[in-house]
């Protein structure tokens, strides 16, 4: 049973809420300089070079690329031949939070109760995710996901008659309905299947998966280009100027469900996809 001390997780944490806000993943950034390849608009495009001029900027200059420093999302993979020590694990994720956006002069976005809306002052409490997988190891997850793209997902309960036409005409109008708000080019984040609860998860872990990877299932993957080559026809393009490039892409994460329901779940991230990720 291998060791590992809850202070090493609060550590790891402080230091990727921080990166996250200043640096891009490699993932992001190709996406980006691909869509400025690909947009015809010279309105989408020179929005486009000022998004890359920013995250260039911010990584250079050690400052968030967003006022919106966002929600702390954590994802953690517990490996359950690990043994955690030292104290309690989601006490250590939020004081890993609460260190990095102090240290890090990242703006505070959380409230104490969503209608008396009191700043709790800290960023926490974080939003934690835990999956418990083989092994001894701890994977980590951080994105700092702003509320203007996260107010804009939807979940919809649709009949099993409405069928793949069904959830892929509510899919497309989804995001047709975020417009500008969310800050295109948009990663669209989508679940299908599931329950109630778990299809909003499943949308919002689809995120995870590095920009533009497909599906595994080459009949998933279609429906995912299918839905991206609909998402660019809406004519929002970048930063809701018009052009060609509303989305960077649509990544669809699937699971068993009831034979009366067909839950689909939409969780759209912004141009600014802040992740970041450490096994310890």
């Amino acid at each position: 049973m291998r060791e590992l001390h809850v202070d090493q997780v609060a550590e790891a944490i402080a230091n990727l809420v921080m990166e996250a806000n200043y640096v891009l993943e490699p993932d992001v950034m190709a996406a980006l300089e691909k869509a400025r390849a690909d947009e015809p608009s010279p309105v989408g495009q020179a929005v486009l070079q000022q998004l890359v001029e920013n995250a260039e900027l911010a990584c250079s200059e050690r400052v968030p690329m967003c006022q919106d420093t966002g929600n702390a999302l954590v994802f953690l993979e517990v490996g359950q031949d690990l043994h955690l020590v030292g104290g309690d694990l989601s006490e250590a994720v939020n004081r890993g939070v609460s260190r990095g956006y102090v240290e890090g002069y990242l703006r505070k976005s959380i409230l104490d109760d969503p209608i008396r809306r009191k700043n709790t002052g800290d960023n926490t409490p974080a939003f934690i995710y835990t999956d418990i997988v083989p092994g001894d190891r701890l994977r980590i997850r951080v994105v700092t996901k702003g509320g203007g793209a996260e107010n804009m997902g939807q979940l919809r309960m649709l009949p099993p008659s409405a069928g793949w036409e069904g959830a892929r005409r509510f899919i497309v109008e989804a995001v047709a309905a975020a417009g500008p708000n969310a800050c295109p080019p948009l990663l669209v984040g989508v679940g299908v299947g599931g329950n109630f609860d778990k299809v909003a998860l499943l949308a919002k872990k689809a995120l995870l998966r590095p920009v533009g990877q497909p599906h595994p299932d080459p009949e998933w993957a279609a429906r995912e280009q299918d839905l991206l080559t609909e998402i660019n026809k809406l004519g929002v393009g970048p930063m809701g100027l018009g052009g060609k490039v509303t989305a960077f892409a649509v990544h669809i994460e699937t699971m068993p469900c009831h034979i009366t329901s067909l839950p689909v779940a939409v969780n759209i991230e912004c141009h600014a996809h802040r992740h970041k990720e450490v096994v310890l």
